[in-house]
């Protein structure tokens, strides 16, 4: 049985003079199927996972090493990765074929030019079909066979229930973010996070000291095909009963030049505030963590040159009665992690159709300004573990006598408009 997903073509060759010879069948070799890799032994090939560093931390595939895709190149082969594929284990030899290389990114979709290249230079190498999304379709089918669900809700009042479960009811009563009667659109994105908070919320209602609704809504703003199955499966797994409604937000930002991502985000939050309304209810929940909030701090201060927060809750200014809640406020994306990794959970991180091809998505000045962040907080732990703790309360211990200016209600003020006062 062949094993590699391959193409008979027909090729046209001619000879010297230009004339044409004949006709001869090539074999192109691209692409692998993940039940095709299921059949290979697991010391004969490698897996290279060529997503940039934020996706691969929401979920990777067990045993692929992580190269960035312009380390991966083949003209930089030899003073870049020449110690991580070494050509004599992954390039065929005359008493047998060499370790086959299999290049994965999101889609499938830039993974099968790099394959191809390698090919060119004698390497073994094909493009994983589908990439990281149909592992995770793979492996979300053979879940499905089992019931995971009990485990889950099982892990977040035994394992978990101090570092989730505690810091989550510890948000929802510190900022008064349920009362009675209230009536919650729970917004699912997709990820880790948000199936998170609606798991938490499930908890909450079961345990309720006082009636509150809930509603766990879905938006699909023009998923691919694949992504919205991954949420839809996921969904059923955990026994969330998901509505979902539809947008074209996608296609509305696509030629959008400057900034649309953030223009992506907006119209999403529009539309979920709206369609919440419809449902009758009066608050939207999303879910934004710990981390999100210090990073966010220090975004403001670094690159915005002004001082605020992620707040846990916000009055809509368009959509009149309605509120906006951060239920996992403070939660820590590591303890979110391992709560996913322990229960063998897979989730999207974006759910974009355009992720592999999109300029924005992909632009390393736009995604890395987080990133910087994120490793500038953990560089700044190894010597200060109380860093995160301490960006996180600078906010709640802002004194307003030490701060030359500062805006409040639209309207700025300086030290100056009551210094001579204190005389």
């Amino acid at each position: 049985m062949a094993l590699e997903n391959t193409d008979n073509i027909t090729e046209v060759v001619a000879d010297n003079s230009g004339d044409v010879t004949g006709e001869v069948t090539k074999e192109v070799i691209k692409e692998i199927t993940i039940e095709e890799i299921q059949e290979l032994d697991k010391n004969s090939y490698l897996m290279v996972d060529i997503r940039d560093e934020v996706e691969i931390s929401h979920g990777a595939i067990p045993g692929a090493m992580a190269v960035p895709a312009d380390r991966l190149m083949p003209e930089h082969l030899a003073e870049t990765a020449g110690e991580l594929f070494p050509a004599e284990e992954y390039m065929p030899r005359d008493d047998s074929k060499g370790k086959k290389l299999i290049i994965c990114c999101t889609h499938g979709t830039n993974s099968i030019p790099l394959a191809e290249r390698f090919a060119e230079l004698g390497y073994d190498a094909v493009s994983l079909k589908g990439g990281y999304i149909s592992w995770l379709l793979y492996t979300m089918g053979k879940q499905e066979q089992t019931d995971i669900c009990a485990d889950v809700e099982k892990s977040l009042r035994k394992k978990f229930h101090k570092k989730i479960w505690c810091n989550f009811t510890k948000a929802i009563n510190r900022y008064e973010l349920v009362k009675e009667g209230d009536r919650i659109a729970v917004c699912i994105s997709g990820g880790k996070d948000s199936f998170l908070m609606a798991k938490c919320f499930q908890e909450l209602k079961r345990h309720n000291k006082f009636p509150f609704e809930l509603k766990f809504i879905v938006m699909d703003p023009g998923y691919s095909p694949a992504n919205r199955k991954v949420i839809e499966d996921n969904a059923r797994m955990l026994n969330i009963p998901i509505q979902i409604f539809e947008s074209d937000i996608f296609d509305s930002v696509y030629n959008v030049e400057k900034s649309p991502c953030y223009l992506c985000a907006r119209m999403r939050r529009g539309h979920l505030y709206s369609y919440a309304k419809e449902l009758g209810c009066n608050k939207i929940a999303l879910g934004h963590h710990y981390d999100d909030v210090i990073e966010t701090i220090l975004m403001g201060m670094l690159y915005g040159a002004q001082m605020q927060t992620m707040m846990p809750k916000l009055h809509s200014t368009n959509f009149e009665g309605m509120e906006l809640i951060r239920p996992l406020y403070m939660v820590r994306e590591d303890d979110i992690k391992a709560w996913r990794d322990y229960n063998e959970l897979h989730f999207i991180q974006c759910a974009c159709k355009f992720t592999d091809t999109c300029t924005t998505c992909n632009n390393e000045e736009t995604k890395s300004k987080r990133q910087e962040i994120k490793q500038l907080i953990a560089t700044l732990k190894k010597t200060n573990p109380f860093v995160e703790g301490n960006i996180f309360k600078s906010v709640e211990n802002v004194n307003i006598d030490t701060l030359i200016e500062y805006k409040q209600g639209g309207v700025r003020h300086s030290f100056l408009d009551t210094y001579d006062d204190k005389l």
